[in-house]
């Protein structure tokens, strides 16, 4: 622990003493150089020179408490970090920490995930090191009914994040995929607890798996052609502790406001979807039905157009876009 608090105060950047870093860790010096000395040898590159102390110059891309920690300081989302090398899911992981009582505003990351999850029971592909594979922990005081948008919000909020890191705004494909010219960049997924006795909504944990530094070869070849990345789009690497405390500064935002700001995420996400007014498949276990996507209602609900003329309200379930993951 006290390498991440060390690591947390390089990461202000200039020059650190190491009797400053004793007194506000309250460690011995000893211990500062030890700490000092672990991280070099993970791969940061930290200067030292007398009279000033120890400056971090270079830093391997890893998602780590010391690299999170001193930009979420003062957010609820992220104010505590768990983050793991491998995991089988992180989504799994934050549930199992919030049935053991885990306070909101945990966060859940891995370099690693072994077994990966997206809707419907899909696989999600989790390469060590080049995507972020995050989940954090909400316990909302509201009513079930009152919480089925959350999911839209959260497409918004990462969204913002990206666009805050990157300078770039992918768009959403209804309900939850986030999407850049066409391929798929973000996926999305939330999962809620309830009580056993009462049936109220004990937590919602929300999963977001981002492609960042994958190449064409980092990505399996049944989804190769349907697949992006940042790297991919802005021709360098992200640096990934970078984007991921954007994400989650993003999501902290969006849950202070959550669901009284109801209004601007909305317009956000209407104005960022790729799915209306596009001809659409509407898919079912047992059916697929064509239909012309028109609008986002007032509930993120997709509202969609029949041949016959009729319309109908889509709360839940699969919508394939034309011209999008192979529906031509």
């Amino acid at each position: 622990m006290s390498r991440e608090k060390v690591l947390s105060l390089l990461r202000q950047g200039g020059y650190v003493s190491g009797e400053a870093m004793s007194q506000r860790l309250g460690i011995s010096r000893a211990g500062v150089w030890k700490a000092i000395e672990g991280l070099r040898q993970e791969g940061y590159v930290i200067a030292s020179a007398p009279n000033r102390g120890y400056r971090l110059e270079e830093a391997p891309d890893r998602l780590r408490e010391g690299e999170l920690s001193g930009s979420l300081a003062g957010a609820l989302v992220g104010s505590k970090l768990l983050c793991l090398d491998c995991i089988d899911s992180t989504n799994t992981e934050c549930k199992r920490q919030a049935m053991s009582g885990a306070p909101e505003g945990l966060v859940v990351t891995a370099e690693e995930q072994t077994g990966g999850r997206g809707r419907r029971g899909r696989g999600f592909q989790s390469p060590r090191g080049k995507g972020i594979y995050l989940s954090a922990l909400f316990r909302p005081a509201l009513e079930l009914s009152q919480v089925s948008d959350f999911t839209a919000w959260v497409a918004v909020a990462v969204c913002d994040g990206i666009e805050a890191c990157c300078h770039i705004r992918p768009q959403i494909k209804w309900t939850n995929d986030i999407v850049f010219q066409g391929k798929k960049l973000v996926g999305i997924l939330t999962e809620l607890g309830m009580e056993s006795e009462s049936g109220a909504l004990d937590y919602m944990v929300a999963g977001i798996g981002i492609n960042v530094n994958h190449g064409s070869k980092d990505f399996a070849p049944e989804i190769r052609d349907m697949a992006y990345s940042l790297a991919q789009i802005l021709g360098r690497p992200v640096r990934r502790a970078e984007l991921a405390a954007q994400v989650i500064l993003a999501l902290d935002r969006m849950y202070a406001g959550y669901p009284e700001n109801k209004a601007e995420y909305l317009e956000k996400y209407r104005a960022g979807c790729v799915t209306t007014g596009r001809q659409v498949q509407l898919i079912t276990p047992a059916s697929r039905r064509e239909a012309f996507a028109r609008e986002i209602d007032d509930q993120f609900n997709l509202v969609v157009e029949l041949p016959g003329g009729a319309r109908e309200t889509i709360c839940a379930g699969e919508v394939s876009v034309r011209g999008m993951y192979g529906y031509v």
